[in-house]
């Protein structure tokens, strides 16, 4: 499934999951064709399949308890690449992605990077979203977490890992990572699902993310705003 012969230029694709049965194939199918890749699921306690699956594509699957946080930490601290990259397990990265992180990190001043973001469904109300997120990535150097950050190792845990909190975790590490250098976003898409924005509607959601930045940045605790969140 992936060249095991990793070294300095092997980019680490750590995937934490909770159930994600219905969508981890795809993610992993969009890893290939590459070069230098080792794939690393970090397994919140699923029980749709989601580990089986991993397993029979032949990656590495730890266990971790359950938070997106602790579930990243987890896999880069397990990585053997020099390179991290974060996925979600219900998204798909670009043809060429490999290339594109490798010749981005290499430019001067470049501390991290990010994608677009394509989400996988056809309302117009989406591609406004999308919209926002370029706007949002590419003047306030803001990218989330579902536009699969990518770093160093080093730089990683220069900064501190990620946060342990319950969410806002992808905001806090890119605050940290502007205080060293820049940002960059390749203009090239990854392609999430819509699920989220459909189950709740389009506009609940897309407000629903600027109420926790706004309370997360008052100074609302994260726990309080993830119980928001879920409900």
């Amino acid at each position: 499934m992936m060249n095991q012969n990793l070294d300095a230029g092997t980019i680490s694709i750590i995937i934490p999951t909770l159930n994600e049965a219905e969508n981890l194939k795809n993610a992993i199918a969009s890893t290939q064709p590459s070069t230098n890749i080792e794939i690393i699921v970090v397994d919140g306690g699923s029980q749709d399949g989601t580990v089986e699956i991993a397993q029979g594509l032949g990656v590495k699957v730890i266990s971790s308890s359950p938070g997106r946080a602790g579930q990243m930490n987890a896999g880069a601290l397990a990585a053997k690449g020099a390179v991290l990259l974060f996925l979600h397990g219900d998204s798909r990265l670009p043809t060429g992605f490999d290339v594109m992180i490798r010749t981005t990190l290499q430019q001067p001043g470049i501390v991290a990077g990010a994608f677009s973001l394509r989400i996988d469904a056809s309302h117009w109300g989406l591609r406004l979203v999308e919209w926002g997120v370029k706007w949002r990535s590419h003047f306030w150097q803001m990218p989330y977490g579902d536009q699969a950050i990518f770093l160093t190792k080093e730089v990683f845990h220069k900064i501190g890992n990620f946060p342990e909190l319950p969410i806002m975790e992808d905001f806090e590490l890119i605050k940290r990572l502007k205080t060293l250098s820049k940002i960059a976003l390749i203009p090239v898409p990854v392609t999430t699902s819509a699920r989220r924005w459909l189950q709740k509607g389009i506009f609940q959601t897309t407000l629903l993310n600027q109420i926790v930045i706004i309370a997360y940045l008052l100074g609302v605790s994260p726990e309080r705003i993830r119980s928001w969140y879920r409900q």
